[in-house]
């Protein structure tokens, strides 16, 4: 039950669209039909309004953050446990993922994790939720192409969790890489083809 609970604890968390809701109330239509088509920050500010994405990245960050935040404390765990044990804060932070990219009251189409995946990481072990942060904006101040910043971030923080002996919770992270990454593919393509537009780009 403390598994279930926490899945969907972090499921229902992570499916609330911000974006989408945010973007209505001021008054800017529903943003699945412009851009990409997600409701995520990066499709919110091709809206023209920088607060509105800034709000955004900030309720995305903290609806992955929070339901994990609570599972350190709701359900037992060993926080030293090997990378084959589960914890139920791990279903907690793959649930929260799973809702933003796969929400349940927009049949299954929502975003694609990025930020909400940074408040899950920060909650899970802030050092690696610095490593997340720090990637994603030099990535970004780099190449300014959100979908590189994004699955830099995800891909380093997974890498770094091994690396630094995060073991308890690496198995999570290196699995939601996997499919915030897969999550990119048309991005991907259209990097192969020099067409992934850069951020504040009017295309």
């Amino acid at each position: 039950m403390d598994y279930a609970l926490a899945l969907l604890i972090g499921y229902l968390s992570g499916s609330i669209p911000f974006g989408l809701l945010l973007a209505m109330a001021a008054g800017k239509g529903d943003i699945r039909s412009i851009g990409s088509g997600n409701i995520g920050a990066t499709n919110v500010l091709r809206t023209g309004s920088k607060w509105l994405a800034a709000a955004t990245l900030l309720l995305d960050f903290a609806k992955g953050f929070v339901p994990v935040y609570f599972a350190w404390t709701l359900f037992p765990g060993t926080p030293d446990a090997p990378l084959w044990y589960p914890m139920p804060v791990e279903l907690a932070a793959l649930g929260a993922v799973l809702g933003h990219c796969f929400p349940v009251w927009l049949k299954f189409r929502g975003g694609k994790g990025v930020a909400t995946n940074a408040g899950v990481t920060f909650a899970l072990a802030w050092p690696l939720g610095v490593v997340y942060a720090l990637v994603w904006i030099a990535v970004l101040a780099i190449f300014r192409i959100s979908s590189v910043a994004g699955m830099s971030a995800v891909a380093a923080v997974a890498i770094a969790a091994v690396a630094m002996g995060f073991w308890s919770i690496a198995g999570v992270l290196i699995v939601i890489a996997v499919l915030i990454i897969w999550l990119h593919r048309a991005n991907i393509s259209r990097l192969m083809k020099g067409e992934e537009p850069r951020v504040g780009s009017k295309k």
